[in-house]
């Protein structure tokens, strides 16, 4: 950087599992928008669950953008140490919360057993995309991110 900050370690570290984690979530929009039924079948979801996903109304999809491309962006910008990466995270943080709401307002018919864990990855989303926001945050206080 112009002023000196070193980019501490953990920043590569966090970055990479971010773009990780973001980029599965992009690829499971990516197929969910473009081959629907087809990739949730052989993703093991029951016929009710499917249902549910064709039901989502219009604006759902914009939650569901926000929270998944805000995410994929600001693991790229907070790779780049652009500044930028604050917004773009708090972006995706309202997109999950956003998908949080609908799906406490309306649940998901349908989770098999095995499948169970399901029911909690709306709460793991937002609890990353919290911590995700607070670092980027943090590190762009630090002077890391310009």
């Amino acid at each position: 950087m112009a002023d000196g900050t070193k980019t501490p370690w953990h920043l590569w570290l966090v970055g990479v599992v971010s773009l990780l984690w973001n980029g599965f979530g992009g690829y499971d929009f990516i197929m969910s928008t473009t081959q629907g039924e087809t990739y949730w079948r052989a993703s093991g979801m029951t016929q009710p669950m499917i249902d549910y996903y064709n039901a989502m109304p219009t604006w759902m999809y914009g939650s569901w953008i926000i929270g998944v491309w805000g995410a994929v962006i600001g693991s790229i910008l907070l790779l780049l140490r652009n500044k930028l990466a604050v917004p773009a995270f708090a972006l995706s943080l309202l997109g999950a919360a956003g998908s949080l709401i609908y799906g406490l307002m309306n649940p998901m018919p349908g989770l098999p057993p095995a499948m169970a864990m399901m029911a909690y990855m709306p709460w793991v989303i937002l609890v990353i995309a919290a911590l995700l926001l607070w670092y980027a945050w943090t590190m762009r206080k630090k002077g890391v991110l310009s």
